[in-house]
């Protein structure tokens, strides 16, 4: 059954995907499925090196006793685990979309391309637990999941706005094309005031290529604001962003101009950075 993947941590964020998860919800109508996953750091055995000169008996004791709290160890993440995902459950809940819960143990990226085949997004969160404060650091599983995606990953930003406007940085790769194709068809884009970006020189090829974007989504019978700026793309993106009151920023994880840096570069790392809306990223 096709459904949203909202991966949560505990952190600041999880509220901000879960509420990114009722709305994208409701606009396509499906429902969630909350996921958490317990890193082997949470439920892992405590590395001792016990080759020194203690003693056999005292050895062994002292192995009882890290066995032990190992176990106690994961008991605790298995109920903060249960705690985080019961909160989120009621806060979906609430909004009369339908839930659904696992708790897994193990690797987050090996979950996610389990689940992602029957998906149709994936939502993290633009932090994890570890960088909530740290405004310059995006989560360490943030690149991982976008890399290994086959469906289209929505960063949440900290706190959710309900989008009204959205922008398509185009490039005219194939990542940003099925940007263009889906914006054109989904009903998660109905209604939004529609913005396409080219950031390079205003050559034919671009002007081309940027047109052609327009029609498509022009075919769904909504408005589209479109334009060409020279720049870097990092920069001029924000600034228009900033400045037009965008609500949700669409990009290509990949492509074949400086925007190919994105996610694997310092051009997406940077954008989803200084953006303060949140980025859906297309492979």
């Amino acid at each position: 059954m096709s459904r949203i993947i909202a991966l949560i941590d505990g952190s600041v964020y999880s509220e901000s995907v879960c509420d990114h998860a009722a709305w994208a919800a409701q606009r396509v109508g499906v429902a969630v499925e909350l996921v958490h996953v317990l890193g082997r750091r949470e439920v892992g055995v405590v590395s001792a090196d016990l080759s020194g000169s203690i003693g056999l008996g005292a050895r062994t004791q002292l192995l009882e006793e890290l066995a032990e709290l190992d176990g106690q160890r994961a008991k605790l993440a298995q109920k903060r685990g249960r705690a985080i995902l019961d909160a989120a459950h009621e806060r979906l809940a609430a909004t009369g979309v339908t839930v659904t819960e696992r708790l897994r143990n193990g690797d987050l990226v090996e979950t996610v391309q389990e689940l992602e085949p029957d998906a149709r997004l994936v939502i993290i969160g633009k932090r994890g637990e570890a960088a909530d404060f740290a405004k310059l650091h995006l989560g360490s599983n943030l690149e991982r999941v976008v890399r290994v995606c086959k469906k289209p990953v929505l960063v949440a930003n900290r706190a959710f706005r309900e989008p009204r406007k959205y922008l398509i940085a185009f490039d005219g790769g194939n990542s940003s094309m099925r940007a263009v194709d889906m914006a054109s068809r989904s009903p998660f884009f109905t209604g939004l005031e529609a913005h396409i970006l080219t950031v390079g020189p205003d050559t034919v090829e671009n002007r081309r290529n940027i047109e052609g974007a327009v029609a498509m989504l022009s075919a769904s019978g909504a408005p589209v604001i479109s334009g060409i700026e020279a720049g870097q793309p990092e920069e001029r993106i924000s600034a228009y962003v900033e400045r037009e009151g965008i609500d949700l920023l669409v990009m290509g994880a990949y492509g074949h101009s400086r925007i190919r840096s994105l996610i694997i570069g310092s051009t997406t790392s940077e954008m989803v950075r200084s953006c303060k809306v949140p980025v859906l990223m297309f492979r």
